[in-house]
């Protein structure tokens, strides 16, 4: 379907590096000619010779490290893309509101498309859990009570607020020769392993430990306080954080990738916990459903089963009826954060072609 973007690391434009193409998004790093134009023309407050990039978020879903797709060729969620990036900016921009730190984004010159200042980040998911839910419920149900350095409680039910926010942060790729560190991805590490490998994962002073601890639970709080004016509950959430040279040339640790979207967050409605129950507003939705659509619900569960994951996902078209529901629980959410309704394109990719060549200049000669 032409309304959804499916891929998105195949657009023309002049790089100066191989394009990188994650689940979701794809970044193309400019030409230090562009880069250093775009930086004039469009007037963006950093130095001249800062590295910038596009990144462009496609409609693909990914859950349990699978991309998903569904019926009648829909390879992606209508208006996801949108949703996401608006959701994104919207926390950005209150965050630089609220006096926290500014983000690697200089413009939004398409809702699929942003532009970014070049950001070395640091070498951490940093999560923060307000609710005992999801994969730590399961860890806890299981006996386990000490997380990243934290020790739980007995008697914690599922779902359950705790008294304070945690912070649970996991190794970003494999990092080698770390005491203490297990050498795999996504690994849970503790406050003390930070301390003593502070170089290791990115960090440029000792200090700036703090400053990262306290620029997670401050953005943390402001999006909670947010949601809670709109019936909502910020239950957990996944921050990357990265230095970059601020217009004055002093380095600065700054938020970036996405924030606080449905699919970083768990977000639930509050009215419907205070009656017991769980209604999602983020991916968490989506999750639940292919649990009970697996054939063996551990094979989604079990990163020792990644093979049989991944044929599943490719093999399965999932009901359109799903992906449209999930299309309104993107949209439906990122209007009540923005206040604003999100427009979804019948034509994105010609879209976005027009802007990269009319308004930025950046595509190849033909």
């Amino acid at each position: 379907m032409s309304r959804v973007l499916h891929q998105n690391h195949d657009f023309a434009v002049r790089t100066s590096e191989p394009v990188h193409s994650g689940k979701v998004r794809s970044v193309y790093w400019l030409t230090p000619a562009d880069s250093q134009r775009l930086i004039t023309e469009r007037g963006y407050d950093i130095p001249e010779n800062t590295a910038l990039a596009l990144m462009i978020v496609s409609d693909r879903i990914s859950a349990f490290d699978c991309i998903w797709h569904g019926e009648n060729g829909l390879l992606g969620v209508p208006g996801k893309g949108a949703a996401l990036n608006a959701i994104s900016r919207h926390w950005f921009e209150s965050f630089r509101q609220a006096g926290l730190a500014r983000s690697h984004i200089l413009e939004v010159p398409h809702p699929l498309v942003w532009v970014v200042q070049r950001a070395a980040p640091l070498r951490i998911e940093a999560i923060a859990r307000q609710y005992i839910t999801g994969s730590m419920w399961r860890s806890y149900n299981g006996g386990e009570r000490n997380f990243c350095g934290i020790e739980l409680p007995e008697g914690l039910q599922r779902d359950q607020r705790l008294a304070s926010l945690l912070i649970t942060p996991s190794t970003k790729g494999v990092l080698q020769g770390l005491e203490g560190v297990p050498e795999a991805d996504d690994v849970n590490i503790s406050r003390s392993d930070m301390e003593r490998h502070w170089q290791s994962f990115g960090f440029e002073a000792p200090s700036d430990i703090d400053i990262y601890e306290g620029l997670l639970r401050s953005g943390f709080e402001v999006i909670a306080a947010q949601l809670s004016e709109i019936g909502q509950i910020f239950v957990d959430t996944k921050f990357e954080f990265g230095y970059t040279t601020a217009a004055d040339g002093s380095r600065e640790l700054i938020y970036m990738d996405e924030v606080g979207t449905p699919d970083s967050s768990r977000i639930w409605d509050a009215r419907a916990y205070g009656e017991g129950k769980i209604v999602e507003n983020s991916k968490e939705g989506f999750r639940q459903v292919l649990l009970t659509l697996a054939p063996d619900p551990d094979v989604l569960l079990n990163k020792n089963r990644m093979a049989e994951r991944e044929a599943f996902a490719r093999n399965t078209l999932l009901p359109e009826e799903l992906l449209m529901e999930v299309s309104q629980t993107y949209l439906n959410i990122a209007q009540r954060i923005t206040g604003k309704d999100i427009a979804v394109s019948d034509t994105p990719r010609d879209d976005i072609m027009r802007v990269l060549q009319q308004d930025l200049g950046l595509l190849k000669s033909q």
